[in-house]
């Protein structure tokens, strides 16, 4: 599926409601130091509440060793100075999104490497900084996955007695 990359997270919940995510949609989270926390934190494992055993997820000393790590995949950078919002690319199962830290985002440095082409942004109002880095990163996973159509979803469960409505 689709691999999430996270420049230094700082915020614990943050990467717990990621991993948890990470865990329902078969995607796997790639953590590039350092992070502002302990993986073993309260914090983090509360937010992620028993998926951690069921998602994949890797730590790295730096975003070049992850991106050689993922030399197959292509990559998205999530910034709030993108052209094209998160809707308008095509993505495949093998695509990787790379979002900052909650209070510093992605440096100049990442910037640099990645073409217009590869950055995207979600649409918010004006004069508002950002999203919550998990909510960004669901909403990110789930235009991707609905563009694969949800491959290897679950189908859905059948109607229950109480929502079957008989016509006359």
């Amino acid at each position: 599926m689709f691999d999430i990359i996270l420049f230094t997270p700082q915020i614990p919940p943050n990467t717990g409601n990621i991993i948890r995510l990470c865990a329902n949609t078969g995607s796997h989270l790639h953590l590039i130091r350092p992070l502002g926390f302990n993986l073993d934190e309260k914090a983090v494992r509360r937010a992620g509440l028993d998926y951690h055993e069921m998602a994949l997820v890797k730590e790295y000393e730096n975003l070049e060793e992850c991106c050689s790590t993922l030399q197959q995949s292509e990559i998205f950078m999530a910034t709030k100075f993108a052209n094209q919002t998160h809707d308008q690319p095509s993505y495949g199962l093998n695509t990787a999104f790379l979002f900052g830290a909650e209070t510093t985002g992605l440096p100049e440095t990442v910037h640099g490497m990645f073409g217009d082409d590869r950055k995207i942004r979600l649409p918010m109002l004006a004069d508002n900084r950002s999203l919550n880095l998990s909510n960004a990163v669901s909403i990110v996973i789930y235009e991707a996955w609905r563009q694969c159509d949800f491959n290897n979803s679950v189908p859905p469960l059948p109607k229950l007695r109480s929502q079957i409505v008989s016509h006359p």
